[in-house]
């Protein structure tokens, strides 16, 4: 738990970072060269209302298709269609065309299914949000062409959003079902699959990079994993949104590894990056991976972001981007990305600000600097 202490200290810093956070771009988005129709599904979410915002920028005519649970504000006029892929009602989609469908928020294959069989035919392009978590493996860098982790239950089109949350085990298998189907629904050359990695910046609600920022900028010594030279790997949403509607302009199609940064970079100096941009010099610890193995800290959610570099985990944060770079990914500095999203997180409510959803709670945290002590030192 955030103490009063610590929230006072990061509500201190809220009038610094907000007015030090960068500004939006001042040049306008370019348009593009053809007007495309584009359907959206999901749309309000984390990446969706960045592709959204951008295909407007870019001369776009945008229809998301949701449940209607998280209206927005757009910046012009969105058309929003209401069904709800749980239960199969897609009513709302039949008989009508577009140019590109966006699929974000799919994990379980029967929803690409359901899509297939209002939309095939109707689409020229199917773009579809998976994961790296869809490889079998990652104990060693690896392209796009590694295999996928394979699924082991009876029926993937019997999974539903119930049975994936008592066995979050299937998130990566299913999603790798869900590409499939994806082109067996749309067809090959019509399929773009894109698996980013760890999505990052504002409206990042899982904590799993902002607690970095937010723990860098409370200050103090803090707790930093391994000796700083495992790799990292991670995307802008606002960079990998961008980036999809250019996919979909261009009409490029295939499998993209869709995480970044643009060159390798270890976890010392994403720390570095991210200190830069919410202003301050951190006190950093850095405490070995077998002792924090030993005291059951958790690689990824204790120390969001981390994995060791080695073993079965070795590849994890080496995927090759290489084909991502050529088809146009670009990256905003990542102390932009700090900023803004420690920004945002101090504009929001205390009691989300109370608690982090990643990262290891502040006690927690004392009490292995405190035992790293002695084990530094024999």
């Amino acid at each position: 738990m955030t103490t009063r202490r610590d929230y006072l200290s990061l509500s201190a810093a809220a009038g610094l970072v907000l007015a030090t956070a960068p500004r939006a771009r001042a040049a306008a988005t370019p348009k593009a060269k053809t007007k495309l129709r584009i359907l959206i599904l999901g749309g309000t979410g984390f990446i969706g209302p960045h592709e959204v915002r951008y295909a407007l920028a870019r001369g776009h005519e945008v229809t998301i298709f949701n449940r209607g649970k998280q209206p927005q504000e757009w910046p012009g006029h969105v058309e929003e269609l209401l069904g709800d892929r749980n239960t199969g009602d897609l009513k709302s989609l039949q008989g009508r065309t577009w140019d590109v469908c966006i699929d974000n928020p799919t994990t379980l294959p029967f929803w690409v299914c359901d899509a297939g069989q209002v939309l095939k035919g109707k689409v020229k392009q199917y773009i579809f949000i998976s994961t790296i978590s869809a490889y079998a493996k990652n104990d060693k860098p690896a392209d796009e062409t590694a295999a996928v982790a394979p699924y082991k239950g009876a029926d993937p089109m019997a999974e539903t959003a119930e049975t994936l949350k008592a066995h979050p085990e299937l998130y990566g298998p299913l999603k790798a079902v869900s590409e499939a189907e994806a082109r067996r629904q749309f067809g090959e050359g019509a399929v773009t699959v894109i698996r980013p990695g760890l999505i990052t910046g504002p409206g990042d609600e899982t904590d799993r990079f902002t607690y970095w920022p937010v723990r860098l900028s409370r200050g103090g010594e803090i707790l930093a994993p391994g000796d700083g030279n495992d790799p990292v790997q991670f995307v802008d949403s606002r960079d990998l949104a961008e980036w999809v509607i250019r996919m979909a302009e261009s009409r490029t199609t295939g499998v993209f590894n869709g995480t970044g940064p643009a060159r390798p970079m270890t976890m010392r100096q994403m720390l570095a990056g991210i200190a830069q941009g919410v202003h301050v010099e951190p006190k950093l610890t850095w405490v070995s991976t077998k002792f924090l193995d030993d005291l059951k800290v958790q690689a990824w959610t204790d120390q969001p972001v981390w994995v060791p570099g080695q073993g079965e985990t070795a590849g994890f944060a080496r995927r090759d981007i290489s084909k991502a770079l050529r088809a146009g990914l670009t990256y905003r500095p990542l102390p932009v990305t700090a900023a803004d999203t420690l920004a945002w997180f101090l504009q929001q409510p205390a009691e989300r600000q109370a608690k982090l959803r990643a990262g290891l709670a502040p006690l927690r945290e004392a009490a292995l600097l405190e035992a790293w002590k002695p084990a530094a030192r024999a």
